[in-house]
């Protein structure tokens, strides 16, 4: 089976674009859905027993949007403490999505540098490139 989503902690968190939450559902079980689409009016799969988050960040936003990217952090770490499968994801899954894998990688002391979490979240996912407003809304957040 071709996947086009990816898990950044084995079998707990996915991440991937809006085209693969269903398979995300599905495939994985997935209980909390973090969407990223400040467009978004609905789950990209609305299922009843998947809890729908939206942190709507924008795509090409004019600064950092380190608070939101804060909350979609907290949001992904939080259902992975709890134990719950949680998938995110943005339209295609590269730059709002990547900003939030490498996020999630430090707060979970996965990685220790935004470098380094943004190396391991492109091993695991390649298309990951993040934008220079969304670097910038990490540094303020893990560069203290």
């Amino acid at each position: 089976m071709q996947k086009n989503y990816q898990a950044l902690i084995d079998d707990q968190i996915f991440f991937g674009g809006a085209a693969d939450v269903e398979d995300m559902v599905k495939n994985e079980n997935v209980e909390v859905i973090v969407d990223l689409r400040g467009e978004a009016t609905e789950c990209a799969y609305p299922a009843g027993h998947v809890e729908w988050l939206q942190v709507a960040l924008g795509d090409n936003a004019e600064g950092p949007q380190d608070q939101l990217f804060q909350q979609a952090i907290n949001h992904v770490v939080e259902a992975y403490k709890s134990g719950k499968k949680v998938g995110f994801h943005c339209g295609g899954g590269k730059g709002r999505t990547g900003a939030v894998a490498i996020g999630t990688l430090l707060a979970l002391g996965k990685s220790q540098t935004i470098e380094e979490a943004e190396k391991l979240a492109q091993s695991i996912r390649p298309v990951v490139s993040i934008k220079q407003p969304q670097r910038e809304a990490l540094e303020k957040l893990f560069n203290k």
